[in-house]
């Protein structure tokens, strides 16, 4: 199912269009040699973007159990700085799509993908994109790790 549904995204969705301007977005921000930590996150999202369904965006420390530069202090402010920059706008364009395609039925699947894209475009440092069962399995680790914190305190 997540193959037609990416299909789909893909032809006659919003997937092309967002995805090149995801692309874009990471070529100008290359181009800016400041901006190439941005220009990563760009690429990972544009490529999320072209085939969103059957995958979701998690934190790279959650899914290695390490830190790395993206996931420390540095990825932090770098959010913090893309978010006020660019971050806010990206997401509103992305729920405005959300909101736009949600009105119509069938195009409420690919409403949900625009709100998964907007909660990512938010703070997309340290972020990595995973398929949908690996992502369910670091929830569930997490939420066990929480559990299990509440049970020994």
């Amino acid at each position: 199912m997540s193959l037609i549904l990416n299909i789909l995204w893909l032809f006659f969705g919003p997937g092309i269009i967002a995805g090149l301007l995801w692309l874009l977005a990471a070529v100008i921000m290359a181009v800016t040699i400041v901006g190439l930590p941005w220009a990563r996150a760009c690429v990972t999202i544009a490529l999320f973007t072209f085939w969103p369904f059957g995958r979701a965006a998690v934190d790279r420390e959650d899914l290695t159990g390490r830190e790395d530069i993206g996931t420390g202090t540095l990825g932090t402010l770098g959010n913090i700085l893309w978010f006020v920059l660019a971050g806010i706008w990206l997401a509103i364009g992305h729920v405005s799509a959300a909101i736009a395609l949600g009105l119509t039925i069938i195009g409420i699947p690919f409403a949900w993908q625009h709100l998964k894209l907007a909660h990512v475009s938010l703070f997309p440092i340290g972020k990595t994109i995973v398929e949908t069962e690996v992502a369910d399995e670091i929830r569930r680790r997490k939420a066990a790790g929480i559990l299990d914190r509440t049970r020994s305190a």
